[in-house]
């Protein structure tokens, strides 16, 4: 179907979670892990100031570099990693097409 990506979602459990994404909607990771009844918080609704939804980035995806907010809460968040992300900032576009992602542990 045109206009839809797959990623997976990795949950806290180590359950696997293939989603399908819509790349016309201005959808995010958060949103798409919440339209899924995954445990993603989004407290902040999505403006990068909380973390509550720091994932891990397990595929070779390229992905745009993370912005200067991002970077910011990162810096304030549990558990970071080298290939942390908020999804609040990873929007779906053809680019995600396939990627795999794991929630973080809540801190």
């Amino acid at each position: 179907m045109d206009g839809m990506i797959k990623v997976t979602v990795i949950d806290r459990e180590g359950v696997a979670h293939e989603l399908d994404g819509p790349t016309d909607m201005g959808m995010n990771m958060m949103e798409l892990c919440k339209s899924a009844e995954l445990p993603v918080e989004g407290t902040c609704g999505g403006m990068a100031m909380c973390a509550s939804c720091h994932m891990y980035v397990e595929s070779e995806t390229d992905l745009p570099e993370k912005s200067g907010d991002e970077e910011d809460m990162l810096d304030e968040a549990f558990f970071v990693e080298d290939n942390s992300r908020l999804g609040c900032q990873l929007h779906l576009s053809e680019a995600l097409d396939g990627l795999v992602v794991r929630l973080a542990p809540v801190g």
